[in-house]
């Protein structure tokens, strides 16, 4: 099986030990309290699930500058984005402490995680403005995943964590949402050597179906694990649980049986474009996949990005040995009418735009809406009925 990223085993931060868990749970009850952003607790279930391999814990500034500058730790180890702890202040605690975690998104907000603080910085303006424009390619408010990232505060509080739970992913999700750890032991379970993997955070239509068994064929994979994102998105966006009942039944009556995992991650999407495609690549490293499918304007929002930005990134930026998962780049993918089958549209060059079945976002969502199903060349019909159904839901 394909290593994790930046070591020989995976290294999760949940703390496993039943009886160590218990002792860290009463001694948290005692320790103050910080209250988490939704993007700092992300971060701790994606380090507390492994996916992080091989981060110990929240960055300083000088890592998270340097991560955001030149996708590098001062200390050497590859990483896309910075992984930071921001909150707007840090009363009642002080370097050497430990703290507990406690989670913005669960009620009660019980803890997340133990923390031993190692540094309490302040960001200045303008470290947050290069990490803005470096990860995210814009200071523009209006993009979410900028306004989500400025939002957090300036003051940065870095250290190792141990973590306790994962947050409500495991209770809501229960039958999607699995750790790095959980993914790697099912595909050994499965004997699958080759893997790609398939990130969404929208429900599949039969592009997205067709594009896996595309790479399936093309890398001679024995397995695919659909991973979708079930953390917070932007509003307007369809809510994981009808993606998971959209992405299950198709896989459930198009897939041949035992060649899929569907599967979900703990995180809030930065649509960061470039920059989160890269880190998909390497969490899914860290959970085995040995092929990533890419697309058009993977992670992307609005105009901010190039169609194929998040493609040439690992050419042009990503060094050549820092990860070994191997990318699968996809282009456009549609129905063509000539040759009656879905295609990408670089493979066919002969094809005009009249040649596609076409759709944009906007008029699929209408056509939900009214209780219209896409043409079967677009959406298969079973699915099409979940989203008409949750459309309808809304009125």
């Amino acid at each position: 099986m394909i290593k994790p990223h930046g070591s020989d085993e995976l290294n999760p931060l949940f703390v496993y030990d039943t009886e160590k868990h218990e002792t860290l749970s009463k001694e948290a009850e005692t320790l103050p309290s910080l209250l988490l952003s939704s993007s700092a607790a992300g971060n701790a279930v994606m380090l507390g699930a492994g996916y992080y391999n091989p981060l110990t814990g929240y960055m300083n500034v000088a890592d998270a500058v340097s991560c955001a500058e030149k996708m590098m730790t001062t200390g050497g180890i590859f990483f896309p984005v910075p992984v930071l702890n921001l909150t707007e202040k840090a009363d009642g605690f002080a370097v050497g402490d430990r703290i507990a975690l406690r989670d913005p998104n669960v009620d009660g907000n019980p803890v997340l995680a133990v923390q031993t603080v190692t540094g309490i910085e302040d960001v200045t303006d303008e470290q947050m403005a290069l990490m803005t424009d470096k990860v995210y390619r814009t200071d523009d408010m209006e993009h979410p995943g900028v306004a989500a990232f400025n939002a957090q505060g300036q003051v940065a509080v870095s250290g190792p964590i141990e973590v306790l739970n994962f947050s409500y992913f495991q209770s809501e999700f229960p039958d999607t949402f699995r750790t790095a750890v959980e993914i790697r032991n099912e595909i050994i379970e499965h004997g699958w050597k080759k893997i790609v993997a398939f990130q969404t955070r929208n429900p599949m239509h039969r592009a997205h179906e067709e594009l896996c068994k595309m790479a399936m064929q093309a890398v001679n994979a024995d397995g695919c694990v659909i991973h979708m994102l079930l953390g917070k998105l932007k509003p307007g966006d369809i809510p994981a649980p009808v993606r998971d009942a959209s992405i299950r039944k198709m896989v459930e009556l198009y897939f041949p049986p035992n060649s899929v995992m569907i599967t979900g991650y703990g995180f809030d999407m930065l649509y960061a474009g470039p920059r989160e495609a890269v880190l998909h690549a390497l969490f899914r490293q860290n959970m085995g996949a040995t092929h990533f499918i890419i697309g058009r304007d993977h992670a992307g929002v609005g105009d901010y990005y190039g169609a194929f930005d998040a493609q040439t990134i690992f050419d042009d930026e990503v060094p050549a040995s820092a990860l070994e998962i191997e990318i699968f780049n996809a282009d456009h993918t549609a129905y063509s009418k000539k040759l009656n089958k879905v295609v990408m549209m670089r493979d066919v060059p002969d094809h005009t735009k009249d040649d596609f079945i076409l759709l944009s976002g906007t008029r699929v969502r209408e056509m939900l809406g009214n209780g219209e199903a896409p043409p079967p060349e677009f959406s298969r019909p079973e699915v099409a009925q979940i989203l008409m159904d949750y459309y309808q839901s809304l009125d």
